[in-house]
């Protein structure tokens, strides 16, 4: 072994040699420095246990690396062994580390490494199989390392054996361990500093310097055990684990070591729990990570199958054949419309159809395995910037009915049509309407009212029309969700005349670049044909002049007397002008006379006579129905010129409910001989007293008996009232109409459904009035102001047609007011109790303003009408018709405009003199102060005192403030 090295003074200087006196005179032996770790295994601890001293010098030779306190000498270390260290060895000697102490004395240095070796035989019995660490210093450079190497070269063997027999070692002898055998290639190399210092520090006695202060020792954890497939730490199996079988010696500078250390000093409990929890997220997270992507690659090969199975047809249809998801594309790849095609169907792929069953027109057909068929081909568009396709399902099955549903909900935009809803929901996704056949009926029993057309418009610029032979069943807002489901069913009252042999379902979707332009294009459609100028002159006169509906809800009630009385008090009036007199069925004796009741109209020749003088016009309303009690019934049944049984002789009549009437049958008009014979009727009546036109009162297609069968086979009961339009074209002069499936040959309105004489019935006309426009009914009248009937409140539970109940008394002075100055800016003024009756001042003043204004409007209703004849156009329009880019336009259906020109906005609520108004763009001037107001905004809390009604009229894009 090397002899320990000399240090001198403060810094100490090293001399090479063995027993080689200092400046002094002294001899200093070289100092063998203990150091931390080795890289010998554990087993090498045991032999060295008895020589404490000589092993804290071996580690000098272990060592590569030295560091003074001073940091001013630079360390050189010389290699002691002919042969060359191996690349292990090398490394092994960058990570070992030492601190050089100063010179000593020899004795103390003995006890202190007595002292030292019982510390590490205690430590080693604790720590036995424990790695060591070590903490590295910086390593020589590459110059120094060459010089060492250089100067190891030229040192003789011998010198290694001089060095091991030395007379000052701290031990009397070389201890040697049977693992590291002292060998020339097992001796580390010796460190040795040359003497830096000056001459006086030289001869200052040898002060004794301890050990450097070390701090508490730190070893790692050992590796991780599993013992019965739980994972066990080292420190399980050692409860000292904080003390260290080596002294570990680090410098002071190292932040990281302390870190270490610390963190090694934590109890083996807290790391234990610290580490079995994140290894319980770890595998958490690994769990959680597996099953999102398993998704994400299921999702993505779900989805890339439907995308190739989902093709494009006429580059805006988008089908996917086996779930038959339907979508509606825009030009931009916006979605128009969503749906379901065929939701009868079970989901299987369907097959391309046989030749035998292709169409000639190109359309492109499937089959679903014997059960339904499917065309779809492009239609005929009606302009240029619109298109339109066609779909057409064939059921294979008598008991399948094709069945297609749409998205109707906001975000799918607002939709509209149809007709009038139980709900008078003016917003179709608003309604709820169960599956049921689309035909007319009383709008407090069924679920649609008295017009009706099979035209569904979209906010997104979508239309679908329902071809009219199609047995058609619609529900809104069922079971299936905010959806309009259109089917095919033929059943044994509405669709009992089968078209063909199976259900069918027929219609087209068009789409359009907005909305205006798509409805305006679908509806455009000149009403001109055939009008002479006794029909022009009959639709200005329902517009400039009211409708006088004498009050009699009951047959006593109508008589010649009250006839003239009731005209009398019109002209008393003196501000309204005077018009039409409508005489209500009670002229006969029963239902179906045609024939004036003699007892009660003695000399009503002379009473029409009169009333022409003074200026009135004179109408009768008729009928289809002939009562059982009427003379009339034998004979119609004898001609069989009426509606007979199903199923039965001809000579058998099918009968029916009409208003008071409670056995009636229905004339045949089908039947050639009904309409001569009818019209013979009616000639007679003419003879007798001069009428000028007639209403006709159809009922609704509920009216019509259950078990109908006709000489022709109607499509649905609701087709009677087209084939009796079209038989009386040109033969009768008739200005309304109470029913209607298709827009009645002017001068013919369409009469709105009778309302309760309530707050709710007034509130229920404006969206009845925008619903029928927007199906297509440009003229139409409304019921008398203040309501046709009265709903009794203790029977709201129950579902009355308005037949049950009698004409309402005179209505609440409020309700009559708001009612009136609705209706005076309606095309048609109607009235049965007059402003008069109430004998209230305030109620007449307030008329009479209402008729200065109705004088006012009257020149927009007439210009609006005539746009109403060449383009079909409604006369009152919804908000959206002035502006389909506007939201705020589309749900509001308190307010409408008469044309382009102006918008009204009555008060509905009652008590209420506040409103919200909302104005499209555009400037407008108020029709109470006059002022100029700025479209597309809300005006909030608008005061509208109760004899003020609220409108705005149109004034030029161009207008200042």
């Amino acid at each position: 072994m090397h002899k320990g090295a000399t240090t001198g003074g403060q810094h100490g200087t090293v001399r090479q040699g063995h027993g080689q006196p200092s400046k002094a005179g002294v001899p200093i032996e070289k100092e063998n420095i203990p150091f931390v770790d080795s890289d010998h295994e554990d087993d090498g601890l045991e032999g060295n246990r008895a020589a404490a001293a000589i092993s804290s010098r071996s580690t000098v030779d272990q060592e590569n690396d030295i560091m003074t306190e001073s940091q001013e000498n630079l360390a050189r270390a010389y290699v002691n062994r002919k042969a060359v260290p191996s690349l292990a060895e090398r490394r092994m000697q960058e990570k070992l580390t030492v601190s050089i102490e100063t010179s000593r004395d020899d004795g103390d240095l003995i006890e202190e490494a007595k002292d030292k070796a019982t510390e590490l035989k205690l430590i080693d019995e604790r720590a036995r199989g424990l790695r060591r660490n070590s903490i590295s210093l910086p390593s020589l450079n590459a110059n120094e390392l060459e010089v060492s190497r250089l100067s190891h070269e030229g040192e003789d063997g011998s010198r290694i054996s001089d060095m091991d027999s030395g007379s000052d070692s701290l031990s009397e002898g070389p201890t040697v361990t049977p693992e590291t055998p002292t060998t020339p290639a097992n001796v580390k190399p010796m460190l040795q500093f040359n003497d830096a210092s000056s001459s006086d520090e030289d001869d200052k006695p040898r002060s004794k310097n301890l050990f450097r202060t070390k701090r508490r020792s730190s070893i790692a954890p050992l590796p991780a055990l599993r013992l019965n497939d739980k994972e066990m730490m080292s420190n399980d199996f050692d409860t000292h684990s904080v003390m260290s079988n080596q002294a570990s010696l680090t410098s002071v500078n190292s932040l990281a070591s302390l870190l270490k250390e610390k963190m090694q000093n934590v109890p083996a409990i807290i790391r234990k729990k610290k580490r079995e929890t994140k290894d319980y997220k770890l595998r958490v997270f690994v769990g959680m990570l597996f099953l999102i992507i398993v998704f994400l690659v299921g999702y993505a090969y779900v989805m890339y199958n439907q995308k190739l199975l989902a093709k494009s047809y006429f580059e805006s249809i988008k089908f996917h054949k086996k779930t038959r998801n339907f979508r509606l594309l825009d030009g931009k790849g916006g979605e128009l419309l969503t749906g379901v095609l065929g939701t009868s169907l079970n989901i299987e792929q369907p097959y391309n159809c046989l030749p035998k069953d292709l169409k000639d027109d190109g359309s492109v057909c499937y089959e679903w395995n014997s059960k339904a068929r499917l065309y779809m081909n492009l239609a005929k568009s009606p302009g240029p910037e619109m298109k339109c396709y066609s779909f057409q399902w064939e059921s294979l099955l008598a008991d399948l009915y094709p069945t297609d549903c749409f998205d109707v909900s906001e975000e799918r935009g607002f939709w509209y049509g149809g007709g009038l809803t139980k709900g008078i929901e003016y917003i179709l996704g608003k309604a709820t309407i169960p599956a049921g056949p689309f035909v007319t009926g009383d709008i407090n029993m069924h679920q649609w009212g008295n017009a009706l057309k099979r035209y569904f418009l979209s906010s997104r610029g979508v239309a679908i029309q329902v071809d009219e032979k199609t047995p058609l069943y619609v529900s809104v807002n069922t079971d299936s969700g905010k959806r309009l489901c259109l089917q095919g069913k033929n059943d044994k009252f509405a669709f009992v005349n089968h078209q063909s042999r199976f259900p069918e379902l027929k219609y087209t979707i068009c789409t359009g670049p907005d909305m205006k332009t798509l409805h305006n294009g679908l509806m455009q459609k000149s009403l001109w044909d055939g009008l002479t100028e006794r029909d022009n002159d009959v639709i200005k006169s329902l517009l400039r002049e009211p409708v006088w509906q004498i009050p009699a809800s009951k047959q006593e009630d109508l008589t010649e007397v009250a006839i003239y009385n009731y005209t009398e008090s019109i002209i008393a009036l003196g501000y309204l002008r005077l018009g039409h007199v409508l005489v209500n069925e009670f002229w006969q004796r029963t239902i179906g006379d045609f024939r004036l009741d003699s007892e009660r109209f003695p000399t009503l020749d002379e009473t029409v006579n009169i009333l022409h003088r003074r200026g009135f016009r004179v109408s009768f309303m008729i009928q289809p129905f002939i009562s059982t009690e009427s003379s009339n019934f034998r004979e119609a049944v004898a001609k069989k010129l009426l509606i007979y049984e199903r199923e039965s002789e001809r000579s058998i009549p099918a009968l029916t409910r009409y208003k008071s009437t409670t056995s009636a049958g229905v004339l045949d008009v089908t039947n050639n001989a009904s309409i001569p014979w009818l019209a013979e009727q009616l000639k007679k009546i003419s003879e007798m007293v001069e009428i000028d036109s007639y209403f006709l009162d159809f009922g609704t297609a509920f009216n019509i008996p259950r078990y109908y069968q006709c000489s022709q086979t109607l499509v649905n009961p609701d087709e009677y009232k087209n084939y009796f339009m079209e038989r009386f074209e040109g033969s009768l002069s008739i200005f309304g109409v109470s029913s209607a499936i298709s827009v009645p040959r002017p001068p013919a309105f369409l009469s709105l459904p009778p309302v309760n004489s309530s707050w709710s019935g007034l509130q229920s006309i404006i969206p009845t009035m925008l619903s029928y426009g927007i199906i297509g009914f440009p003229f139409l009248m409304p019921g008398p102001v203040g309501g046709d009937f009265v709903l009794p409140t203790q029977q709201l539970k129950k579902m009355y047609s308005y037949y049950s109940f009698e004409l309402p008394p005179l209505p609440d002075k409020e309700l009559y007011i708001r009612w009136l100055q609705l209706a005076t800016f309606l095309p048609v003024l109607r009235f049965t109790h007059l402003p008069s009756e109430y004998r209230d001042e305030t109620v007449t003043t307030i008329a009479k303003e209402l008729a200065e204004i109705r004088q006012r409007v009257l020149p927009l209703l007439e210009r609006f009408s005539s746009i109403a004849m060449d383009e079909g156009l409604p006369i009152i329009r919804p908000l959206w018709m002035l502006d389909s880019t506007d939201m705020n336009c589309f749900s509001i259906n308190d307010e409408f405009s008469i044309g382009d020109g102006m918008i009204v906005a009555p008060v509905l609520e009652k008590g209420e003199t506040v409103r919200e108004v909302y104005l499209p763009q555009g400037v407008w001037k108020d029709g109470i102060d006059e002022s100029l107001r700025k479209g597309s905004r809300w005006i909030h809390n608008y005061h509208v005192p109760q004899n003020k009604v609220a409108y705005f009229i149109k004034m030029p894009d161009n207008t200042r403030f």
